[in-house]
């Protein structure tokens, strides 16, 4: 009986991230992204200073960003999370992170990068195949 449950349950889900679009999947990965830079302070013991701003202001604007894309789509939000994760990017050399943190330098690396990508792709899937204005009944 659990495991027909657990069948039903998964079968579900699997009919749920079918008919999400690429775009949400995108949206939720930059979500998690976003939400990792912004605990990455307290998970790896960054410095106090540019390096814990950066990351908890950084993350919160990803994590606003992804949850506003994800209750309702507009491209504006696509761009801001490219230019956001540009900025997570270069903001070690910018900020000048001390040398002694490689890990928030990696972090922010990382982290910038797969958000500016998942944004970029984001955008050329939308025009790629614009969407279309529906009617609501």
């Amino acid at each position: 009986m659990a495991w027909q449950g657990l069948a039903t349950a998964i079968g579900r889900l699997m009919e749920v991230a079918m008919e999400w679009k690429n775009e949400r999947i995108c949206d939720v990965l930059n979500l998690l992204l976003g939400a990792f830079l912004l605990a990455s302070p307290w998970l790896f013991g960054f410095a106090a200073g540019a390096e814990t701003q950066n990351a908890v202001i950084c993350g919160i604007i990803i994590v606003a960003l992804s949850l506003a894309a994800l209750a309702a789509f507009a491209e504006w939000e696509e761009w801001l999370n490219l230019i956001v994760g540009l900025w997570v990017f270069v903001s070690p050399w910018v900020l000048g992170f001390t040398a002694t943190n490689t890990r928030a330098m990696g972090i922010h690396l990382f982290v910038g990068a797969v958000v500016a990508l998942v944004a970029a792709i984001e955008v050329w899937m939308l025009h790629r195949s614009p969407p279309h204005l529906t009617a609501r009944n």
